[in-house]
Parts: structure tokens; C-alpha cells; sequence
């Protein structure tokens, strides 16, 4: 872009952000400061708010970015997060959400508790949920600094640093300050700018190939240089049975990882009854299938229109692929149009990042508050308010995912969210499950549960060619790789189940029953739900 158009884009790209800002601070302005609201908004939404905001959580930025450019570079094997990431709705709709409505209050760890003794299955549900909330935080600023970089016309690391950076001090303040109702406003605020975003760059993409989608798919595999074999899987993940387990351990990771992510669960809070929570995945499942099936057409279109290479050129990993595709379906880089339509776009997946990373960094603010403080406080120390370490954890949590964005600034966004939901998986869905559907389940097997899975799943991450090994490592200069894969989860969440059977048949614990009653009529019923 020239200077001029670069600084419509900024100016544009600006006021959206700050339309955005006042509209969630003007939300959020008469807030008492209790847990309930900190936490749960106060339980005041509707089932099509909730709707709107858990959509929001979950049409993150690597969905937006990464997803999309996935499939311009590697074309049907990049399908399959679009695909798991809308099957893993299902596994939330049959199996948690009304449950985990009934059964909790603010956490993950509420549910598990419910019928164990308190303390060890908080500390290790509460560090698990701020694990899996880092990992899943770190891929929300990779896409931040990739975005702006390009709105910037730098692709240095300087710009990408402190964007991260900037990202990472806003979504801070915005926890601090608003809590719960601020973060589902910006969520319905980004749902709304995303969907719409979305629907207009997908109408423009088939507006240009006249409808014709056979079309689309056969330019695009024209221009990425593969022919036929783009539209055929095993491009990415077919070269070798090693690539072929990361496919499915990846496809694990997608479809259970869903049900594990704290800043998921932490939404069924903000409704009054679980019938509500029912509804509100209802709501979210239709405007994030839609959404998935855009991020098709916007990922061949941007293959077909831009190009993989013009596409890899600008980030390695594809993140940036569809504000190129806005920049030349608007007219091209020096055109009135392809400016608008490119700040319009970087705008939307920058509220985009930002309100999720304010969602992340709640619900796992919320369990180093609520689970771990509560756990670990000595019995005669000064009792601190629950909130106040909320804010402070906030804090913490913001600048460790700011250093590892900082270090995962050039891995590719989905490909993150993927080890994120892979150890979500691992560590938050056995211990869930067996919670709310095993009778014989003790706090020992609750426990082995969490650490089963979550131990392994980060080790495995460790060893993997995603932190040493290769040129596109966290840590290119050495080799300490033992495990082939980049996801883990083919491994991890098998041993996460497997560690809480185990643990529970071999405690000496007996199981409670009359609790396991109470806790069974309770999720079922929802009597005696807050």
C-alpha cells in the first residue's frame, strides 16, 4: 500500500478498535465488584447473548487467520481444523453444557469438587486450566502480531514484538476493569463484526468466480502449483505414517478438546438455568457452523485469488491470508477500495484477538482466584479478596503469555490452538467426564486424571519438533526432539483416562455415594444449581 492508503487503514483500523472499546466500557459501567459478577456477569444473560458471546470465544483468530491460510497453503488437509473445530460443538451439546451449568459455579474445578475432597482436586484442575489458558493465549498474540505487522508494512520482529506486547497490556486492563459482563459485550461486539466480516468477504470471493465453487476449487488448484493433489488429503499430513498419526492426533485434539477449555465452560455460568445453557450452545452451534463453512471458501479463495506463494511470501505460516485476499478483492494495494476493505478486515480480526484473549485470561484468572488461592492460603494469613487476586492474576498471566508469544511469534495460529486443545483434552476432559458419569470415581482417580493427562501432553510438546529440531522450531539452534509428532494428543489423552481409572481402582478411598447422588439428581435436574 502507499503511505496515504496505509494511513486510511490505520485511521480506519483505529476507530474500530476504539467504537469497540467505548461500546463494552459504556456495558460494563455500573459494576458492583462481587465474585458473581466478576466471574458470571451475574448470571444476566440471555441464551442468544450467551449465543453470541460463547461464538465469540470460539471463532478465535486462529480460526479467522489460521484456518484460512492453512487451506490456501496446503488445501484439503488444512479442512481438517475447520472440520473438528464444528464437530467438537456436538461433544459440548450431548455431553457438558446443561451438566456443567448445573453442577458449577465459576470453574472447571466447581464441577470435579462437587463430590471430592476440595483441596487437591482444585490445585490440580485450577493448574491445569491456567496451562491450557496460556497455550491457548499464546496463539491469540501470534495472530495479533502477524496482523498488524502487515497493517504496519513491517514484517520485522521489532513490530510483531510489540504488538504482542500492546495486546497483551489490553487485554489486561480489560479483565482488571470490566470482568465478566465487559468480556461477553466484547464478545457479541466481535461475534457480530466477525460474522458480518466474514459473510461479505465470502459473497465477494464467489461474486468473482460467478457462483461456480467447482471453479473456485479448480483455480486454486491450478495456482498453488499441486494440480489435483491440493483438493486430495496429504499434502501436509500424508508424506508418512508419522504424518498421518499427527493427523489424527491432531483430529483427537480438535474434537475433545473443545469440551475442556476453561474460557468455554466458564460460559455456562453467565445464564441463570441450564435449560438457558442448552439454548445458548444451540444459538452458537448455528452461527459457528456457518462460520466454519465460510472459512472454506475464504481459504480456496485465497488460494485461487492470491496465491500460496504470494501468501507464504508475507508470513511463513499463513496467517495472513485473508487480509490479502480483503486487499485484492477490494481492488488491489494501491486502490481506495482494497484499503478499506483490508483495514476493515484487520480491524475485526483484531477485536477478534482481543476479545478472546480477554475471555482466556478471565476464566483463568478466575481459577488461580477461586481454585488455587483458595487451596493454597495458609489458615491464619490475611484473607485477600477473591477479586483482587483475580486482577492481580491477570496480571501475572498476561505477561507469561506475552514472553512465550514473544518466542511462538512465527508458528502458525491454528496449529497452536491445536496443542492448546490437545492438552485440554489431556488434563480438563477425563477428570470431567468421570466426574459427572462414573459412580466409582474418587478424588485419587480425579487427581491421577489431571496429571495423567496434563504431564505427558506437555513433555511430548517439549520433545516435539514444535520447540526443537527443525528451522521452524520455538528453539531452532538444538535438537533434544524425541517424539516425532507436533501434536500430542494421540498419546496424552488416552493416558489421561487411562491415569484416572487407575487411580481410582486402586484407591482405598471408598466412593461417596450419597454425595455421588446429590451431585447425580443436581446435574440432571438442576435442583440446588446457583
Amino acid at each position: 500500500m502507499s503511505g496515504n492508503h496505509q494511513t486510511l487503514a490505520l485511521v480506519l483500523f483505529s476507530v474500530f478498535i476504539a467504537v469497540t472499546l467505548g461500546i463494552t466500557t459504556w456495558v460494563s459501567r455500573n459494576r458492583h465488584g462481587s465474585a458473581e459478577e466478576f466471574y458470571a456477569g451475574g448470571r444476566l444473560f440471555s441464551p442468544m447473548e450467551n449465543g453470541f458471546a460463547i461464538a465469540g470465544d470460539y471463532m478465535s483468530a486462529a480460526s479467522f487467520l489460521g484456518i484460512s491460510g492453512l487451506i490456501a497453503l496446503f488445501g484439503y488437509d488444512g479442512l481438517l481444523y475447520s472440520v473438528g473445530f464444528l464437530v467438537a460443538w456436538l461433544v459440548v451439546l450431548l455431553l457438558i453444557a446443561e451438566l456443567v451449568r448445573n453442577c458449577g459455579r465459576f470453574t472447571l474445578a466447581d464441577v470435579v469438587a462437587a463430590r471430592m475432597s476440595e483441596r487437591p482436586v482444585r490445585i490440580a484442575a485450577g493448574a491445569s486450566s491456567v496451562i491450557v489458558s496460556i497455550f491457548y493465549l499464546v496463539a491469540q498474540m501470534v495472530g495479533a502480531g502477524s496482523l498488524v505487522a502487515l497493517l504496519l508494512g513491517r514484517s520485522g520482529a521489532a513490530a510483531q514484538v510489540w504488538t504482542v506486547i500492546g495486546v497483551g497490556a489490553l487485554m489486561v486492563i480489560y479483565v482488571s476493569l470490566g470482568g465478566m459482563r465487559a468480556t461477553t459485550w466484547i464478545q457479541i461486539v466481535k461475534a457480530v463484526l466477525l460474522l458480518g466480516g466474514t459473510v461479505a468477504l465470502t459473497v465477494l470471493v464467489l461474486v468473482r468466480f460467478h457462483g461456480d465453487f467447482d471453479r473456485l476449487l479448480l483455480t486454486a488448484a491450478e495456482r498453488s502449483g499441486h494440480g489435483i493433489d491440493f483438493l486430495a488429503p496429504g499434502l501436509k499430513y500424508g508424506a508418512d505414517w508419522t504424518s498421518r498419526f499427527d493427523f489424527i492426533s491432531l483430529g483427537l485434539a480438535l474434537v475433545l478438546g473443545t469440551a475442556g477449555l476453561p474460557h468455554i465452560l466458564s460460559r455456562f455460568y453467565t445464564v441463570p438455568t441450564a435449560r438457558a445453557a442448552r439454548r445458548s450452545v444451540v444459538w452458537s452451534i448455528g452461527l459457528i457452523g456457518s462460520f466454519y463453512l465460510m472459512t472454506i471458501v475464504l481459504g480456496f479463495g485465497a488460494a485461487a485469488i492470491v496465491g500460496p506463494d504470494a501468501v507464504r511470501q508475507s508470513n511463513a505460516a499463513g496467517n495472513t491470508a485473508v487480509p490479502l485476499l480483503a486487499l485484492d478483492l477490494g481492488g488491489g494495494a494501491d486502490s481506495m477500495g482494497g484499503t478499506v476493505l483490508f483495514a476493515v478486515v484487520a480491524a475485526v480480526a483484531f477485536a477478534t484477538i482481543l476479545a478472546v484473549v480477554a475471555g482466556i485470561t478471565l476464566a483463568s484468572s478466575a481459577s488461580v482466584a477461586h481454585d488455587l488461592y483458595a487451596s493454597l492460603r495458609r489458615k491464619h494469613a490475611k484473607q485477600r479478596s477473591e477479586v483482587g487476586v483475580a486482577r492481580v492474576a491477570a496480571v501475572g498471566i498476561g505477561i507469561v503469555a506475552i514472553a512465550l508469544g514473544i518466542l511462538a511469534r512465527e508458528l502458525n495460529v491454528a496449529f497452536l490452538v491445536g496443542l492448546a486443545f490437545a492438552v485440554a483434552a489431556s488434563a480438563n476432559l477425563p477428570v470431567l467426564l468421570y466426574s459427572l458419569f462414573w459412580r466409582n470415581f474418587t478424588t485419587r482417580g480425579a487427581v491421577w486424571a489431571v496429571y495423567g493427562g496434563l504431564i505427558p501432553a506437555l513433555l511430548l510438546v517439549v520433545l516435539s519438533p514444535v520447540v526443537s529440531g527443525s528451522p521452524e522450531s520455538l528453539i531452532p539452534g538444538v535438537d533434544f526432539q524425541l517424539f516425532p509428532l507436533q501434536n500430542p494428543g494421540i498419546i496424552s489423552i488416552p493416558m489421561g483416562f487411562l491415569a484416572g481409572w487407575f487411580g481410582t481402582v486402586t484407591s482405598s478411598e471408598e466412593p461417596d455415594e450419597a454425595r455421588h447422588a446429590e451431585t447425580e439428581v443436581r446435574s440432571l435436574t438442576g435442583a440446588g444449581a446457583v
